[in-house]
């Protein structure tokens, strides 16, 4: 268990009130510990001095699924087992209720709130997550006054469940906030430094066509459509290539699944068209570098046929960085399963398709 006190020290006089964060590896433990570090400062109140706040983090995945119910997840973590007043675990698993996507379930029996780092989306994602924060502190201990100021908490609708409270992400385009939140834990950025051997594969074979005189002229006289729908093609191949050889889509087994494939799948096409766009430009920077160290103007011009400027450079590096592309499609192949999901996905997310392949594995 990975812990670090934070706020007044325990020997402080008055009322102390302690919140544990609990949180999945990835984004929601870097969120928990900058939350956890200013919430005590936030929640300090001049008309209650006496009260001090204090926070702790650990880092540990607890939700099997992220369609568990509230009341088995209060079961598997049991807060009222922990030394602190509040436990508040912060997941990077989307929750939904129906279509409806969830940001929060407070209980304020159990002193427990579970917050879906996903569902807030994927921008402002650490003011927004400490909003639902404050709102759930708030509700655990029944005080409007902890609430945090201005428009904000008016934006998650809340409803009364059996359980507690339970939070919605704001309405309008709630499924694109939820679509970007779940890309966002999926950190596509990733995918560059994630598939080294895809890397090497497509700058090697962009050097390669780099010291081809057809390419060159290729790359003169194909034009910016041409040029343009080469490029999507490349992208188009290194996805789909890295989906199918690598089994990232999912299949739903029930009709009731299809839902939750299609968000998921969704999900993990943009994730990778990120990545692979992210990708292309990489390419595209040292092929660009490569071409002008390698290729002075006075080789090209005699094929060409005309004076070289750095336009000409840009042309053929463009060329070159689609042609490397679908190399890296081919190198993905060299990847292990493993390798390419880890370059994908998200702890939790990883966790979640190991899990949900297990028992078909083991049968």
């Amino acid at each position: 268990m990975n812990e670090h006190l934070r706020g007044g020290p325990s020997g402080a006089a008055g009322e102390q009130v302690s919140v544990l964060f609990i949180a999945d590896p990835g984004t929601p433990a870097a969120l928990a510990e900058r939350i956890a570090e200013s919430l005590p400062q936030r929640l300090r109140s001049p008309d209650r001095p006496e009260r001090r706040w204090t926070t702790c983090v650990r880092s540990k995945p607890y939700l099997p699924d992220e369609q568990a119910d509230f009341a088995d997840v209060i079961d598997a973590i049991d807060p009222p087992s922990e030394a602190e007043d509040i436990v508040v675990y912060l997941t990077d698993l989307p929750r939904r209720e129906d279509t409806l996507p969830v940001v929060a379930d407070v209980s304020a029996d159990h002193k427990f709130a579970l917050i879906s780092v996903a569902g807030v989306g994927g921008l402002r994602i650490e003011r927004r997550v400490r909003t639902v924060t404050e709102l759930a502190i708030a509700g655990v201990l029944g005080e409007p006054d902890l609430m945090p100021p201005g428009s904000a908490a008016r934006l998650f609708r809340s409803a009364q469940t059996e359980d507690g409270i339970r939070y919605f992400a704001p309405s309008g385009l709630r499924r694109l906030r939820l679509l970007s939140g779940m890309v966002r834990a999926n950190r596509p950025w990733r995918l560059v430094t994630g598939l080294s051997k895809v890397l090497v594969g497509a700058f090697a074979t962009g050097a390669i066509a780099l010291a081809t005189d057809t390419i060159w002229l290729f790359a003169d006289t194909m034009g910016p459509w041409r040029m343009s729908a080469a490029t999507v093609l490349s992208i188009v191949a290194m996805i789909l290539w890295l989906i199918l050889d690598h089994e990232l889509w999912e299949r739903p087994k029930l009709p009731a699944e299809r839902d939750r494939s299609v968000l998921y799948n969704t999900a993990t096409v943009v994730t990778l068209v990120i990545g692979v766009v992210v990708l292309y430009v990489a390419l595209f920077g040292l092929l660009l570098f490569t071409a002008c160290l390698a290729l002075p103007p006075e080789l090209l011009s005699p094929i060409l046929g005309h004076a070289v400027n750095f336009f000409d450079y840009l042309t053929l590096t463009w060329l070159l960085a689609s042609i490397a592309t679908i190399g890296g499609a081919l190198g993905s192949g060299l990847e292990d399963d493993a390798a390419v999901k880890e370059a994908a996905y998200g702890v939790r997310q990883r966790q979640r398709i190991e899990e949900t392949r297990s028992p078909s594995n083991e049968a």
